[in-house]
C-alpha cells in the first residue's frame, strides 16, 4: 500500500530569537533555513508577530526570495499581517492566536468564536492563491468550522500532548493522544488536509508520523535546541528518521 508523503517544515524562529539578543545580524534564520533544506527539510515556518520578538519582516521577504523549499508564514489575523502576507505571497499560510505576553503559541485559534471575523480574511488569501492553513485544537467543533470556513489545511495543536508525555502525566497523555487520533480522522473525512505541531520532539514526532492522516509536522524549539549540541544538519537528519520509522511502522500494520 502507497502511504502518503510525511512533509517536515523546519521553523526558524528560535534562531532570530537568539540573533535578536545582541540585537545584529548573527545568527541568520535566512542561513538557518538554507542549512535545513540542505539536510532534508521539506518546507520552512516563520511566525511574523506583532511585536517583532523574533522574526522580522525582513526576514521574510528574504526567506520568501532566497529559499528553494515552500514558505509556511505563521500569523495573526489581523489587518496589518495581511497585508504583509499578501505583498509576500507565501506558499501557505497558517493563523494562529497571539497575545503579546504569551512566552509561545498557548493554544489552538478559536475558529468558531471569530468565524465571522475570519471568514473574509480566509476568503482573501484563498483567491491570492495562498493555502490557508488553521492551527487548531482536535476539537471536533473547531474542525467542522474550519471546514466551513473553506480552510483547506488545519494544523492540530499538539503542545498538550508533548507536555504530558514529557511530565510523564500518562493518563493525560493517553487522553490527548486519543483526541489527537480522533480529530486527525475528522478533519481527514471533512477533506481537510491535516498537519501537525508544537512540543514536538524525537520520539512524539515518530509517534504522531504513525497517523495516516497527518502530512506535515512543524517542529522548530527541540530542533534548535538539539542543534546546539550536534548542529542543524544532523538535527534535522535525525528528525526525518524519526518520521521514516513512523511512517513505516503505519505501513507495517496496513
Amino acid at each position: 500500500m502507497a502511504l502518503p508523503p510525511l512533509r517536515l517544515g523546519v521553523n526558524v524562529d528560535h534562531i532570530a530569537t537568539l540573533r535578536n539578543a545582541r540585537a545584529g545580524r548573527n545568527p541568520d534564520p535566512v542561513r538557518a533555513a538554507l542549512v535545513a533544506i540542505e539536510a532534508g527539510a521539506d518546507g520552512i515556518t516563520a511566525h511574523l508577530r506583532e511585536d517583532r520578538r523574533h522574526i522580522r519582516d525582513e526576514d521574510m521577504a528574504r526567506l520568501k526570495a532566497e529559499i528553494s523549499k515552500p514558505l509556511n508564514f505563521e500569523m495573526a489575523a489581523t489587518p496589518d499581517m495581511l497585508r504583509i502576507s499578501l505583498a509576500t505571497k507565501p506558499h501557505a499560510v497558517c493563523l494562529v492566536p497571539e497575545r503579546r505576553e504569551e512566552l509561545t503559541t498557548e493554544g489552538g485559534l478559536d475558529v468558531v468564536g471569530l468565524h465571522n471575523a475570519l471568514a473574509p480574511f480566509i476568503a482573501r488569501l484563498n483567491d491570492a492563491g495562498i493555502r490557508v492553513s488553521l492551527f487548531i485544537a482536535a476539537d471536533p467543533a473547531q474542525i467542522e468550522m474550519a471546514a466551513r470556513l473553506r480552510a483547506p489545511v488545519i494544523e492540530i495543536h499538539t503542545g498538550a500532548w508533548c507536555d504530558a508525555v514529557v511530565d510523564g502525566h500518562t493518563k493525560k497523555a493517553d487522553s490527548e493522544w486519543q483526541r489527537i487520533v480522533a480529530g486527525a480522522a475528522l478533519a481527514r473525512s471533512a477533506g481537510l488536509e491535516v498537519h501537525a505541531g508544537h512540543g514536538l520532539d524525537y520520539a512524539t514526532a515518530e509517534k504522531i508520523a504513525s497517523l495516516p492522516e497527518i502530512m506535515e509536522l512543524n517542529i522548530g524549539y527541540y530542533m534548535m535546541g538539539e542543534a546546539l549540541f550536534v548542529g542543524l544538519g544532523e538535527t534535522v537528519r535525525t528528525m526525518r528518521a524519526a518520521m521514516d520509522r513512523g511512517r513505516q511502522k503505519l505501513a507495517s500494520a496496513t
